[in-house]
């Protein structure tokens, strides 16, 4: 049974425990930290949308297509639907000659409630690009448009069905998967992501292993190194579009620039680079609990980047408050995190 990483309280008094598992590991696959089960295949969802992102730029079709930070870091983006992320995703697909019917993602309605109300009382209607995957799914297509061009044929007859485990997309995609965690990720079991793409359980271990490798480039090809650090630079000078206004992923990363790359997934997990500390950061939390993943990811970071600011400490500790304003609980971090951290 995996450890508590997260507690809640209500008053002075726990009122729900979130357990779950992490692991930290360097470049060489050397364990830094392992706490709970961290060979267990989860689903690592969109935790890994830079992985993901890595044979758009490796294959040269960012550059092709003249993609610039804002577009790339969306391409790793799990946003909020907000009208700077709506235009960039569609600014993307209009440098392909494209529009949002390109794209298999669905629609979503944006996660931001003052977009959504805003759009309510427009009359307006959501569509593919609010889909807080239009980013990568823009990259996706835009893969897309190259292997169409080298191939000499039509790129949107080309992109359709682009999510489909079978289609050269998805394949370029899945070896990058693969090379990244050292799993074979075509023997890995396999699902379907909210966004219809396909999704793979892998171990936190192999996850931690990739991150680390995205932020040094150590064991990774020239193509995927240089990918990886062109999407952190992105990333950097763009943070707004991974996440949104008020989005730990945007906060965090304004905060600590190249130091950290961290990315939520569905379900309570979370993955990060630390490049200059050459680790890599995987932890699932096993309710699901994205407040809680937030909470354990902020302890880890704080931890590992020795910061002692309100921000990071803001999330493991939050304070909870009723519709009223006044404060009736708060989380903080479990016995076994903070003491799996505080280890030499």
């Amino acid at each position: 049974m995996n450890p508590i990483l997260v507690e809640v309280l209500r008053g002075n008094a726990v009122e729900s425990c979130h357990a779950g598992a992490l692991a930290i590991v360097d470049a060489s696959g050397a364990v830094h930290t392992a706490l709970g089960d961290i060979e267990r295949p989860i689903f690592p969802r969109s935790a890994v949308k830079l992985l993901q992102a890595l044979p758009l730029v490796a294959s040269g079709a960012a550059e092709a297509f003249g993609l610039n930070d804002a577009e790339l870091a969306l391409a790793c983006a799990s946003h909020s639907g907000e009208p700077e992320h709506v235009a960039t995703a569609a600014g993307v697909l209009a440098k392909l000659g494209l529009t949002a019917d390109a794209l298999e993602c669905g629609t979503q309605w944006p996660s931001r409630e003052p977009v959504l109300r805003g759009m309510l009382a427009r009359g307006e209607t959501a569509g593919p690009l609010h889909n807080n995957c239009s980013g990568k799914h823009s990259g996706f297509v835009c893969l897309a448009c190259l292997m169409a061009r080298n191939a000499g044929t039509d790129p949107a007859a080309f992109a359709r069905g682009y999510v489909a485990a079978e289609h050269p997309v998805m394949r370029e995609v899945s070896a990058a998967l693969s090379a990244a965690t050292g799993v074979d990720v075509e023997r890995a079991p396999r699902g379907t992501d909210g966004c219809s793409i396909p999704t793979f359980a892998l171990p936190l271990r192999s996850l931690a292993l990739a991150f680390a490798r995205a932020g040094t480039g150590h064991d990774l090809s020239d193509a995927n190194a240089r990918a990886a650090r062109r999407l952190r630079e992105a990333v950097a000078r763009a943070p707004f579009m991974v996440g949104g206004t008020d989005r730990f992923d945007t906060r965090v990363m304004q905060a600590f620039g190249e130091q950290l790359f961290c990315k939520i997934g569905a379900e309570g997990v979370y993955c990060a680079a630390l490049p200059a500390l050459g680790l890599g950061v995987a932890l699932k939390i096993d309710d699901g609990a994205a407040r809680a993943a937030e909470a354990a990811m902020a302890v880890v970071a704080a931890r590992l980047l020795q910061d002692r600011g309100d921000l990071l400490h803001g999330y493991s500790h939050a304070v909870l408050r009723n519709w009223r304003g006044i404060e009736v609980g708060a989380l903080r971090p479990g016995e076994a995190l903070t003491a799996a951290l505080r280890a030499p």
